[in-house]
Order: structure tokens, then C-alpha cells, then sequence
């Protein structure tokens, strides 16, 4: 378990129905090959020492007594292993018959836990060998088996290992166990289970084929993985299974918070193996306060043998642009994201009564996206464009390029174009506060950009319209704008949009329009980033490019997805940085870029404090009216300390 992640697996033996030594040896094959593997938490499927369709060979002692023999034998073979096993097998007490689960863990056997909701329509008759769960708390299974009383818990039984990992970070974990039904039933074990804690839930299940029924199943772990913020590890039957009125295609499924993160092919007789973030199940637990942990009653909870697994991720994906969505989805959240972003922009003009909307374009990314989303917005009020009024404000850092796209966009775009050149001005305004314009500071920087503010404030006052920001929301983490400057306006578009995705919308707009636009844009996408402050080269190019000052936009926004919506640590940040920028940015480069994430992210909450309005589009926002507060003087000190010490 390093940083808070877990490696589990489902499988699916082969196995001989009513044959519990052949069973367990399959069984026990794959221990050894998972347990080599690093895998920390194992689950079989349903009745997998005896095989779920045994049908009147339930009843048969000599059946039961072989698949306690079998488990005992594959309890031993967990012995020295950092691996907690899940198998299941027909445990008799009191003239009763119980479906069960067995957790063993380091050659014990940790309990049993009995099925609660037993199917018995359609092909699923247990009812006939099988009793439900007992209501009393604890049963006692002979000693002649074990060595020593062994607890059989109702179907509740809850799995603990709490401790400090090797990282320094305490990592708990909880793991629930269900059979099968109790997934179908209305009132699943599994919602109790993880209000009490847990965050992984295992299922034996056997669960036959029929047309459509992957489908539906797979939905079900969906939902029920997402609304109790859990990991869902789901081991299916499979072909071994009889065929005489059904068939068993091993559908191994693992899911986390709604997502998939690994499954079997039906039939395929195979191992389903991933690697779950419990840190952020936790982090999403503490986020959502509907969600009601630690008070449930009744569930009892068994300790299993603290370890700590320390090897790296193998299975699991980090992804450079967790902002980004890949493949087919990018083009959907595309279409999705810029009509929140146009509806929202119209019912804000419609709201006041605006004539017009004001924004300045410069020829970059964001002005570009402002501008489109602006466009669209006027399309849905059935407005004229002209009513669009789009400035440039040439300064002294303005080039030949920027300024060509700028006038191309607006043109395209079929707005009304203004351009006020700002550098007479501001030559006068150094003068009237005795700066000295050689001195290329702050000053002389954000002086261009407050006038241009104010430039634009006050032709919305003229035109009856409203100033729409251009912003987005890395840069808003970074603190990258100027206080009453680009920070200000009416209302923001892009304010919950990080700079990896403009790129993405704006390059979907592009094929979406075509034509001159399109080409247009393609020359926006090919343009370094910039605020155009500083006067260009020699050559007349770009002389102050973002990146250079404050880092890769595409290593800050993985940082702000780790800090805000993973509730990642620095440690764990640049663990998973490493993983996700193999061969492009080494560890020494990584560091430098996070420790600044950290200093700029606290210096620089006093402007998000005082944002205007804008419409959150994704799962991370900076506004303090929607999904992060935080004191403009709370202390970074930890994390940046943190991070330096990597």
C-alpha cells in the first residue's frame, strides 16, 4: 500500500464442480502468482472451493467436510504473504447451511460471512440449501476443524489495517465483504459496510450469462461504487462452472467511484487485476458531507496483519492531462463544455438587460475561447453579432503575429472591431506617478494591464453592455493576472477552465467551423503563451513567454487536479508526476515546478477572494462562492516545506 494505493485482483479459477482438493489447488496456483505479482487484497468467486452449482450435493456432509479441509489448506498458503484472500464455500452450523466468505490473511482465518439475500426465483433457487445470514452477532464453527474458535459474523463483517505508511502517511483502510444477491437487493450490506468505513468492498459472486445482463451488471457496480465513495471488487464464476441450465463467463469487474478500472473479458477464464486509490476515496468522503461515516452499529471489525506493500504502480494509468478527456470522449465534453459556457453567458446578458458584450482580444488562447463562447452566446438570444464589440489594445509588448490573429478572429467572427493603442497613455501615466519606463518591473507591466481593463469597463458603460473575462483557471490558481487588471471584469467564462483544456476547445471550435476560422485558429494554437508586457526581440517575436517565468501549464494543472481534487500530497503528487511524465521532465525539474505550484497557489488566494462570477463547467473550481475557501493569509509553509524536502 504506497501513497494510499492498493493492488487488488478478481479471478476466476478453473475449477470441477464438488471437487474442493482440485479447487484448491487452482485456488492456491493463484495466491502464489498474484502474491508474487504484489497483490495485497485477492477475491474468488462465490462457493469457489465446492463450485456454486453443486445443487443437491449441498446437502451432502462429506462435500462439506472437503471444502473445510480445502480451506484450511489454502489458509496455510497465505501464510507469510502481505495478501488478504477472499474465497467462498457452504459453512453448516447448527443444522443449518450458510453461504459464506472466508477472509484469510497470513495462514488465518479471519471469519466467515454469510450471505444475506439468498435468490431463489427464475434459475437461482439457494433457498432450497441455504439459510440467511443469522441475526445474533457471532457463531462459533467447531474446533475439531480449526485450531481454536473461529467468529462467523453476520453479513457485515468489516476488515481493517490502519497504519503509517513508509511515505510518513497514515493510509486507512477498511475492506467490506457481500456475496452475489446482496448487490441486487434494494437494502445491500454494502451501503452499511461503508458507512462504517470501508472503502473497498469485495463480492463473490456467481453470476450466469445471459443476453444483456454484463450491461446491467456493470451499471450496478457503477452506481453503487459512486454513491458510498468506495472501490468495488467484483470476482464472477466462471467457465469451470456446470452447464447444465446456465453458463458462468467470469465477468471479473473492479470499479472506483464510479469509474472502471479493470474487467475480464466474458469467458476469457482470466485474472482482473488494479490498483485503488484509497487516499482519494477518503478525500472524496471528507469532501461530501451527505456522505454519514463511522456510525453505523452493529458491524463488527476484525484486524488483519499490518503491512505495507512498497512496490510502485504497474497497472494503473496517470494520465498527463487528467483535465483532458482521451479518444472519443474529448470531442463530446467539448461540445458539452462550450454550450455551459454560452448558456450560462446568455442568461447573464438576458438577466441584465446588456445591449452588448465587451472583451478584449489578443490574439492568444483564452481571448480566443471568450470570444467563441460569446459568439455562441448571442446565437442562442438570436442577437446580432455586431453587438459584439471586440478591442485590441496594442501595448508594448504586442507583435505583428498576435495582432494579425486578433483582427483575423474578430473578422471570422463577424464582430464589430475597435482598437486602442495603449502605449501614449501609459507613457503618460509612468510620468504623472515618476516611474521610469526603462524599468521593465511589475509596474510597468500591470499599468498596461489595468488600463486595458479600464478601457474595456468603461466602453461597456458607453455601449449599455457587459465586459466578459477572458481568464481561466490556471491561471487564477497561479495568481497570473493583475489585481484589477485581467482579474476583473462582468462576468467569466473561462474561469473554471485550466489552460490544457482551452487548448482542447478551442481546437474542437476550429474543426467544428471551418473555414477561415479555422485557419485562423490553427494560428491562435500554434502561438507561444503570453501576456505580451515586455517588448518583443530583435526579430519582433515573443520576448516573454508564461512558461519560461512560472512553469509548464500542463505540469501545473496536474498539480492543481492532485491538490484540489485528489486531495493528493506533495509526495504522492510527484510520485505520480514521475509515473505520468516518464522521459519528458526529470525528478529535479518536477520538484522545482511543485514546490512553485505550492508558493504561488497560497501567495495568491487574496484574488481569488474577489473574483467575479463565472460558471463552473468541470469538478474544479477556485470561486469562494462555489468550491474552494481558503484565507488570502493561510500559510503554505507545510506543503512548501514538504516539497523542497522530497
Amino acid at each position: 500500500m504506497k501513497y494510499g494505493f492498493v493492488k487488488v485482483a478478481a479471478a476466476s479459477p478453473d475449477l470441477k464442480v464438488a471437487n474442493p482438493a482440485y479447487n484448491a489447488k487452482k485456488i492456491i496456483e493463484i495466491i502464489q502468482a498474484q502474491s508474487e505479482k504484489g497483490t495485497e487484497i485477492l477475491v474468488f468467486p462465490e462457493l469457489s472451493i465446492s463450485g456454486y452449482t453443486c445443487g443437491d450435493l449441498f446437502l451432502q456432509q462429506t462435500l462439506l467436510d472437503g471444502c473445510m479441509k480445502a480451506l484450511k489448506t489454502i489458509a496455510e498458503a497465505t501464510k507469510g504473504k502481505k495478501m488478504l484472500v477472499f474465497v467462498g464455500l457452504p459453512v453448516p452450523y447448527g443444522g443449518k447451511l450458510f453461504n459464506c466468505a472466508a477472509p484469510l490473511s497470513d495462514g488465518k482465518i479471519l471469519g466467515f460471512v454469510p450471505k444475506t439475500h439468498l435468490p431463489n426465483y427464475n434459475e437461482f433457487y439457494e433457498a432450497r440449501y441455504f439459510s440467511p445470514a443469522p441475526e445474533q452477532k457471532q457463531i462459533v464453527i467447531p474446533e475439531a476443524i480449526f485450531e481454536g474458535d473461529v467468529p462467523c459474523m453476520e453479513s457485515g463483517l468489516l476488515i481493517c489495517n490502519n497504519f503509517w505508511s513508509a511515505e510518513g502517511e497514515r493510509c486507512d483502510l477498511s475492506v467490506g465483504c457481500e456475496i452475489c444477491e446482496d448487490l441486487w437487493a434494494p437494502e445491500s450490506p454494502s451501503v452499511r459496510l461503508a458507512k462504517r468505513g470501508a472503502t473497498i468492498i469485495v463480492n463473490l459472486s456467481a453470476s450466469n450469462e445471459t443476453v444483456g445482463k454484463r450491461e446491467y451488471r456493470k451499471t450496478l457496480l457503477a452506481a453503487q461504487s459512486a454513491k458510498n465513495l468506495c472501490a468495488y471488487v467484483y470476482a464472477d464464476a466462471g467457465v469451470g462452472e456446470s452447464t447444465s441450465d446456465m453458463v458462468f463467463a467470469g465477468n471479473d469487474l473492479i470499479y472506483e467511484n464510479g469509474v472502471c478500472l479493470a474487467e475480464s473479458l466474458p469467458f476469457s477464464g482470466g485474472v482482473c487485476e488494479a490498483e485503488i486509490d484509497v487516499g482519494f476515496l477518503l478525500s472524496e468522503r471528507r469532501r461530501q458531507t451527505t456522505f454519514s461515516c463511522g456510525g453505523e452499529a452493529g458491524v463488527p471489525a476484525v484486524k488483519w496483519a499490518n503491512f505495507v506493500g512498497d512496490g510502485d504502480l504497474t497497472l494503473r494509468s496517470v494520465p498527463q492531462l487528467p483535465f483532458v478527456p482521451q479518444g472519443k470522449e474529448l470531442e463530446k465534453r467539448c461540445g458539452l463544455i462550450l454550450s455551459m459556457q454560452s448558456s450560462a453567458l446568455a442568461r447573464r446578458l438576458a438577466q441584465t438587460g446588456a445591449k452588448t458584450a465587451v472583451l478584449g482580444i489578443s490574439g492568444g488562447l483564452d481571448s480566443s475561447l471568450a470570444l467563441l463562447v460569446t459568439a455562441r452566446a448571442f446565437d442562442l438570444l438570436g442577437k446580432d453579432r455586431k453587438d459584439i464589440i471586440a478591442l485590441t489594445m496594442p501595448g508594448f509588448g504586442t507583435t505583428g503575429k498576435t495582432r494579425n490573429n486578433a483582427n483575423a478572429l474578430m473578422q471570422a467572427a463577424g464582430v464589430t472591431l475597435r482598437s486602442v493603442s495603449i502605449g501614449g497613455t501609459v507613457n503618460r501615466h509612468f510620468r504623472d506617478i515618476d516611474h521610469d519606463p526603462e524599468l521593465r518591473d511589475t509596474t510597468y507591466e500591470n499599468a498596461q494591464a489595468r488600463y486595458r481593463t479600464m478601457i474595456l469597463m468603461d466602453v461597456a458603460n458607453e455601449e449599455h453592455g457587459l465586459v466578459v473575462g477572458t481568464g481561466d483557471l490556471s491561471e487564477l490558481a497561479l495568481g497570473w493576472c493583475t489585481y484589477n487588471g485581467d482579474h476583473m471584469s462582468m462576468y467569466s467564462v473561462n474561469a473554471s477552465v485550466p489552460k490544457t483544456l482551452v487548448r482542447s476547445l478551442v481546437s474542437y471550435e476550429a474543426k467544428r467551423l471551418g473555414g477561415r476560422m479555422e485557419i485562423v485558429l490553427k494560428s491562435v494554437l500554434s502561438t507561444e503563451i503570453s501576456p505580451e508586457l515586455l517588448p518583443p526581440d530583435g526579430e519582433g517575436n515573443i520576448s516573454q513567454k508564461t512558461e519560461d517565468i512560472i512553469g509548464p501549464y500542463e505540469l501545473h494543472d496536474f498539480y492543481l487536479y492532485a491538490f484540489l481534487r485528489r486531495g493528493d500530497g506533495p509526495a504522492k503528487t510527484l510520485y505520480l508526476a514521475e509515473r505520468a511524465f516518464a522521459g519528458k521532465y526529470d525528478r529535479k525539474t518536477l520538484k522545482k515546478w511543485l514546490v512553485n505550484f505550492y508558493k504561488r497557489f497560497f501567495a495568491q488566494q487574496f484574488k481569488r477572494n474577489c473574483v467575479p462570477d463565472g460558471v463552473k463547467i468541470g469538478s474544479v473550481s477556485l470561486s469562494p462562492r462555489a468550491d474552494w475557501r481558503m484565507p488570502s493569509d493561510a500559510s503554505g509553509e507545510l506543503f512548501i516545506r514538504q516539497a523542497e524536502e522530497l
